[in-house]
């Protein structure tokens, strides 16, 4: 059992460290308006004013937490209409959660008592540190995907949108991406290419990772560096040198040329996934199977391949997923039969701003989150099978 010393803190802690948090929600705020120092100026002050206020002058966690969420909510309200109105909510109730949080000194509640202040401020660091990079990576994605339901022709969020106006939102980008002969024709040439590229691989990738995972293979190392290359090469680099390399073998331009490009950029994520599941790996029971008179096809799909499947299938996924979103190779080998959807979004930016691409990316975007769950769930199924996490 532990015990935590809870105790609250000095405003003159509490104060200054809600102020940095409100100086960094005012630039986001500010830099949305034009001004990013009013911003970040205004947002320490009336954050730190507040954590004074209910610190000090009124206590009362619940009624000053509704206070601060709906006259964060009222003010973004007033300022950029309903739209600010909702950021103003959800702002409002981090902000009437995280002063308290602070000021009563809940902060400890999960650490041990002989964490030191120093130790403690290094603890949340770290955490702030991962929770901006994480905010940085995804807000992008996540601005993309409301702007695929734009009702006009725009790369930008819309007065009507802002204001939450229905006639602002709109399906007419998802109708023309499944009703263009283009973008549907780009669509079916990546569904033909990704999965006959990702069966490749996976088939190559998963031999050489069991092959090199065996002790007695000479310069393992070496040939384990070259076949992982085309993860760590410059894609560019890559494809120019598939461009002349397929172009004296007559794949240039062909459905299989593209297809083997694919297959060879998706086999290092076979490669370290299944070597990773091979780690935990008992090769006495395939050694207790040769002894049975099994032969090694089927001690390899008998034993073998059923403990290492979530590996085989997650570097699968991720084999897919680089070819489903690859455009730089097939621009190089590829023809126009082979145009990929990445290929036509390039298109679409290049020669016209065509909103469609919003569509597809939010498409794309949906499709990725799915794939990386299923390989985060084999993840945890391949631990519980080698006895690495509670089942």
């Amino acid at each position: 059992m532990t015990i935590t010393m809870i105790q609250p803190k000095p405003v003159s802690f509490v104060a200054p460290v809600v102020g940095i948090a409100g100086a960094f929600a005012g630039l986001i705020v500010g830099t949305s308006q034009g001004s990013p120092l009013a911003g970040m100026v205004g947002g320490f002050i009336v954050s730190a004013a507040l954590a004074y206020l209910w610190l000090t002058v009124f206590r009362r966690e619940s009624i000053a937490r509704w206070i601060t969420t709906l006259g964060a909510a009222g003010a973004g309200y007033l300022l950029t209409g309903p739209m600010g109105g909702v950021i103003g909510l959800i702002f409002g109730w981090l902000f009437g959660w995280f002063i308290f949080w602070l000021g009563e000194g809940r902060y400890r509640a999960k650490l041990p008592p002989y964490t030191t202040p120093l130790q403690v401020f290094y603890h949340f660091c770290f955490r702030v540190l991962c929770g901006m990079i994480f905010f940085f990576l995804i807000t992008p994605i996540v601005v993309v995907m409301p702007l695929s339901f734009n009702s006009q022709d725009f790369f930008t969020f819309t007065p009507e949108m802002l204001r939450l106006d229905p006639e602002g939102f709109s399906l007419k980008h998802y109708r023309d991406f499944f009703t263009s002969p283009d973008w549907q024709q780009a669509m079916w040439n990546s569904i033909s290419i990704a999965p006959v590229a990702t069966l490749l691989s996976v088939s190559f990738g998963t031999l050489a990772a069991i092959g090199l995972s065996a002790e007695h293979v000479p310069f393992r190392r070496a040939i384990m560096a070259i076949l992982i290359s085309p993860m760590i090469v410059p894609l560019i680099i890559s494809a120019a040198g598939m461009y002349f390399f397929y172009s004296r073998l007559g794949l240039q331009g062909t459905y299989w040329g593209v297809v083997l490009a694919h297959a060879a950029l998706g086999i290092p994520f076979v490669i370290i996934t299944v070597t990773a599941t091979l780690v935990g790996f008992d090769r006495s029971l395939t050694r207790a199977a040769a002894n049975m008179g099994a032969n090694p096809v089927t001690t390899f799909f008998r034993v073998q391949m059923p403990l290492i499947l979530p590996g085989v299938i997650s570097g699968g996924l991720f084999a897919f997923i680089t070819s489903f979103d690859e455009v730089v190779v097939v621009l190089f080998v590829g023809s126009a039969g082979q145009k990929t959807l990445p290929w036509q979004m390039f298109i679409g930016l290049r020669e016209q701003i065509s909103p469609t691409i919003l569509a597809v990316a939010t498409i794309l975007v949906t499709l990725s989150i799915l794939l990386l769950t299923t390989v985060e769930l084999l993840r945890r199924r391949s631990e519980r099978l080698r006895g690495l996490s509670p089942g």
